[in-house]
């Protein structure tokens, strides 16, 4: 049995621009444009690695943000990359049999099945996936957080060797994290630590939670929500869009509103805002059944009276002054 650690770059549109707007035959939330991966053995010990460009094919034109963090030019792309279908033919012959795929989050296997669903490729060649995270997590501090990678990293005295938002380079220093760890025990109690680990936006799937995302790149708040409650509002079951209802505000920057699929009704949609390294906004989704317990919650929340405070202020003013 062989580990391979992997991380995955990827393009996305910006917001609002003509790429964005595109119906493509499967719904993705980036474009893959780099792999990188690092294969552990049995022991633990690093054997080798693979990397490669991916030239995309329907998000061509490369996302300014996607370009600074990663530090890849179309220019490169064009020039070095290869077709997806190309490349992961490659990646999976380097790969071999008997794979237990293990990558930093979340996002890079929701990402790979898109894209793979994308072109046609089968999926269960990559069912066997973990979150190193959520390992990481349950071995150490037993902490809820998700932590990013370098802090992990921090924690376990390990020190950069190679470029940060790289797939090789992350690849291989999770890859250093995860030599650390009992990988072996950590699989066995995964599904233990994903529950222990639950807050709503990593972990265990919660009850109800129909559909988790995390999506990237947003340059202000505005864009964000405005992509939530639109160009990101999908219904879960047929793809449609879905009409949004009003946001609601909770702690933490999180959000919520009841958004509305004509077929299938109504649906729950909760998102979490937070900064990326390169200061862009992170929003984490989650969407819910429209008659679980958290959607619930939300028409205890909706039905409250709202408090005009412009109201307030003018009442105030007409006060006699003693």
């Amino acid at each position: 049995m062989q580990y391979i650690v992997l991380d995955l770059e990827w393009n996305q549109p910006w917001p609002g621009s003509p790429s964005s707007k595109k119906v493509l035959p499967v719904d993705i939330h980036g474009e893959i444009i780099q792999i990188g991966a690092v294969r552990m053995l049995s022991d633990q010990t690093v054997a080798d690695e693979f990397q490669i460009l991916v030239r995309p094919r329907y998000y061509r034109r490369l996302n300014k943000r996607v370009s600074s963090l990663t530090g890849i030019k179309e220019a490169r792309l064009k020039a070095e990359g290869v077709s997806f279908p190309e490349a992961l033919r490659k990646f999976r012959d380097w790969c071999g049999e008997d794979c237990t795929f293990l990558s930093w989050g979340f996002d890079d296997s929701t990402i790979l099945r898109e894209n793979m669903l994308l072109f046609g490729f089968d999926t269960q060649w990559i069912t066997r996936w973990y979150n190193a995270q959520m390992i990481f997590n349950a071995q150490t501090d037993g902490s809820g957080a998700q932590k990013a990678l370098k802090t992990a990293m921090e924690l376990c005295g390990i020190e950069a060797t190679r470029p940060a938002h790289d797939a090789l380079g992350d690849a291989y220093h999770t890859a250093l994290v995860c030599a650390t760890l009992d990988l072996a025990r950590g699989c066995r109690e995964y599904e233990q630590a994903l529950k222990a680990h639950e807050n709503g936006f990593h972990g265990a799937q919660p009850e109800g939670c129909l559909d988790r995302h995390v999506f990237h790149g947003y340059p202000d708040k505005a864009q964000a929500m405005q992509a939530m409650a639109e160009t990101e509002n999908f219904c879960p079951q047929c793809s449609r869009r879905m009409k949004a209802g009003r946001w609601y505000s909770q702690p933490g920057r999180r959000y919520m509103n009841m958004s509305a699929c004509p077929e299938h009704g109504k649906f729950l949609v909760r998102i979490r805002l937070s900064l990326d390294p390169d200061g862009s906004l992170r929003v984490s989704r989650l969407i819910y059944e429209g008659s679980s317990e958290a959607a619930q919650a939300y028409e205890k929340v909706a039905q409250k009276p709202r408090r005009s405070y412009r109201r307030s202020r003018k009442k105030k003013a007409e006060q006699p002054t003693e």
